[in-house]
């Protein structure tokens, strides 16, 4: 076996996935893990990752707390937010997408809205611009919708553990790792999201609003919007419906009501039905069925 170590940052469920299945087999040529926070996630299994280090003897610091990298060190991230300064050849990255496609933020959440019919991910090499390092290795899934967040997720951390092995058993050995660059005529890129990213906007096509609402949900805070205007919501469960002929479209308004309470709103194309609704602001209060039928859903307050 090498005596070259591998350090490892990492955060968020993936991150998790890819320490249980490293751990039994690599334990011995991780180093150090260094654990990220993301306080935007209603959970970034930061906890769960330093419980899983405790258990398996393997040292664990909080990103604070990181003293710095040697320079013989392999670093490999995943899920990892933040730049990392080593050596672009000893710095191995981990990504949601099979590049050169969706380089940057948020390729995950961003592919789902787009309907993209698979998901893959990518291991590369640093480079001094963003997602331009040699390609390692790649995975990939066919997939169909509707399709979760959560579901994607784990998904995707099933493609980086079986990642995350061929890249541990390489610098295990001591093999060299091989690489090939990345063709810029393919190349397209992922934009990063905000918190105005979650406000969704109702004159959409109905289809990209569903896949919408599914990519924004847990871990993520959920797709919102808001009521006549005024009252922040959290839209958690919503189905396509058959569109109808109507006469003017009325984006937002609700179309009708069924005996369940749930109401069908009217998108740019195509209509929506919501099947479940949460105050934003009143301790995630259900609001179906909805105060009063003449409702308008808004993209934004006024």
């Amino acid at each position: 076996m090498s005596s070259k170590k591998l350090k490892l940052f990492t955060m968020t469920s993936k991150g998790l996935e890819v320490c249980k299945a490293i751990f039994p087999q690599f334990s011995n040529v991780i180093s150090q893990v260094v654990v990220g926070r993301d306080l935007a996630l209603e959970n970034d299994f930061s906890e769960e990752i330093i419980k899983l280090c405790e258990a398996h003897g393997v040292d664990c610091v909080d990103r604070s707390e990181f003293s710095g990298p040697s320079e013989g060190d392999y670093i490999m991230a995943i899920s990892w937010r933040w730049m990392i300064n080593h050596s672009p050849e000893k710095l191995i990255i981990f990504h949601d997408s099979l590049l050169p496609k969706y380089r940057g933020f948020s390729p995950l959440v961003n592919m789902l809205i787009n309907g993209e019919m698979e998901l893959g991910a990518t291991v590369l090499l640093g480079a001094k611009r963003y997602d331009r390092g040699e390609i390692i290795a790649q995975r990939s899934l066919p997939i169909s919708y509707p399709l979760k967040i959560r579901d994607a997720i784990e998904i995707v951390g099933t493609l980086y553990s079986e990642l995350a092995l061929e890249v541990c058993s390489q610098i295990a050995e001591g093999n060299p790792l091989v690489t090939q660059r990345q063709d810029e005529q393919k190349a397209s890129y992922s934009i990063w999201r905000d918190e105005e990213d979650y406000f969704i906007d109702w004159n959409d096509d109905s289809r990209v609003l569903k896949r919408t609402i599914d990519a924004l949900g847990f871990p993520f805070k959920g797709a919102r919007c808001f009521l006549d205007g005024q009252e922040e919501v959290i839209i958690k469960e919503a189905e396509i419906v058959d569109d109808l002929n109507l006469e003017l479209r009325h984006v937002g308004k609700v179309l009708e009501v069924d005996d369940a309470g749930m109401p069908t709103v009217i998108c740019g194309s195509g209509l929506l039905k919501v099947q479940r609704i949460e105050s934003a602001c009143d301790e995630r209060k259900p609001l179906l069925p909805l105060a009063k039928f003449r409702t308008r859903f808004t993209s934004k307050a006024y």
